[in-house]
């Protein structure tokens, strides 16, 4: 599964280039998609929390692909991947309705 693993982390490379454009941005960056940025308080702060979120999901993101270089095709190893990349996704969202709450206006 290396080529799974392969695309996995490639899509982390760009989850973390997300966190970095939110880092370097200078205007208040869009969460959702299609979706206009909030108004905030403090646009650095803001840029900068969207941008650690998005780099710890990243992280975790990867974390949870690290299996994929140990299992076999149709093992129920997936089964863990799968759900926890569901529930970190959640939690992601979740941090982010909270970090718009504290900065929005």
């Amino acid at each position: 599964m290396l080529v799974g693993f392969i695309i996995w982390s490639m899509t982390c490379i760009m989850l973390l280039c997300i966190g970095i454009w939110s880092f370097r941005s200078e205007k208040p960056v869009s969460f959702w998609a299609g979706v206009e940025a909030p108004k905030v308080k403090d646009v650095k702060k803001y840029n900068r929390a969207v941008g650690i979120l998005w780099f710890i999901y990243a992280t975790l993101f990867e974390l949870f692909g690290i299996p994929l270089l140990f299992l076999k095709q149709n093992s129920a190893g997936f089964v863990p991947v799968i759900l926890g990349t569901v529930f970190i996704t959640i939690g992601f969202m979740a941090a982010y309705v909270c970090i718009e709450k504290k900065y929005r206006l």
